[in-house]
């Protein structure tokens, strides 16, 4: 994917601050500053384009920045702004509402409603994870997005934490990914942001019905992921939780290539993989890193492990933490493992 890079520090000292609140604006939409920081201002953004939309992760020292009622006359993109918080405070005031959002919330603003941003309510630097999409790029009708505009949206549980892992593993993981990969992501992406704005209207029924399918598995794979450890977790379990039949949900597994039980049984080993080669959990016995992650009968567990990683658990573990080779043949081994069953 295309990929594009911003620093301040390649712009003379004193015009730093101003060529950041443009760069701002040509990302999203024309911006004001409200009392230019001092000279030598600090901030660095990278920006993934993934075709209609843009993902930026960025790094700034405290602004103040203003959308006014003149620069929407002026210039209107239609664009819709969300912003992963990660480090920092901002405080965004809409329709004379302030709200101040911290680390693990999601940020909103639109540029077709007046705002004030202000990056670093106590004078630390901020760190965030944003998107900007076009408002005809999302299944909702326009005057229900403004509605949810400028709200608190937590990035810790439900689809506000599919968003934020999403952006994260994206913007980590940039190299894996390949021009033709953009178009795939970008509709990933529109469908979870058209999802939590769904919920926060708290009217599923403003989606259309392939965006609520297309929502589906990430839905599900988030879900199997927090219940690995209950050895009762099937299809049936599953599909009640999702309010869909177990034939629709095995139905959605084969179109992406895969079973419900194999997909489970591919995560639940790969956490005890991970386990295994963790010296912090050397004393703890196999069988009970087993029983933790839904494999309550060791014998099937580890004619499993072995039919995934090739060797038993007892030797995985052992190679892992050091014991019985050299480094190079160990770190050989330990690979090998690792892609017989697909994890890299």
């Amino acid at each position: 994917m295309i990929e594009t890079v911003f620093r301040t520090s390649d712009v003379p000292a004193a015009n730093r601050a101003e060529a950041w609140r443009e760069q701002l604006s040509r990302t999203h939409a024309p911006l004001a500053a409200v009392g230019m920081p001092p000279v030598d201002y600090r901030a660095s953004q990278r920006i993934l384009d993934l075709g209609n939309v843009l993902v930026w992760p960025s790094a700034s020292e405290p602004i103040t920045l203003r959308r006014t009622p003149g620069l929407i006359r002026q210039s209107d993109p239609e664009m819709y702004h969300l912003s992963l918080i990660t480090s920092g405070t901002v405080r965004s005031v809409i329709d004379d509402r302030g709200t101040v959002f911290g680390p693990n919330e999601l940020r909103t603003n639109h540029s077709s409603q007046p705002f004030e941003l202000q990056l670093g309510t106590r004078g630390e630097p901020v760190e965030a994870v944003s998107v900007d999409i076009p408002t005809t790029r999302l299944p909702l009708p326009d005057d229900q997005v403004r509605q949810v505009t400028g709200r608190r949206i937590s990035a810790r549980t439900g689809i506000g934490a599919l968003v934020a892992g999403f952006l994260t593993d994206l913007v980590r993981n940039t190299a894996s990914y390949s021009a033709a990969d953009a178009p795939r992501l970008e509709t990933i992406l529109a469908d979870l942001l058209a999802a939590l704005l769904a919920h926060e209207l708290d009217d599923l029924k403003l989606m259309t019905p392939e965006t609520h399918r297309n929502t589906l598995i990430p839905r599900i794979h988030a879900f199997v992921r927090r219940h690995l450890h209950d050895a009762a977790l099937d299809p049936a379990a599953i599909a009640e939780a999702h309010h869909i039949s177990t034939s629709y949900l095995h139905r959605l597994f084969r179109e992406q290539g895969s079973t419900v039980g194999t997909w489970i049984r591919q995560q639940r080993l790969e956490r005890t993989r991970r386990d295994l080669g963790d010296p912090a959990l050397a004393g703890v016995p196999v069988n009970r890193i087993a029983a933790r992650w839904g494999f309550p009968h060791h014998p099937v567990f580890t004619r499993a492990f072995r039919s995934a990683y090739g060797m038993p658990p007892r030797d995985y573990r052992h190679l892992a933490l050091g014991g019985g080779r050299a480094a190079p043949a160990r770190s050989s081994a330990l690979r090998d493992a690792s892609l017989k069953n697909g994890v890299s």
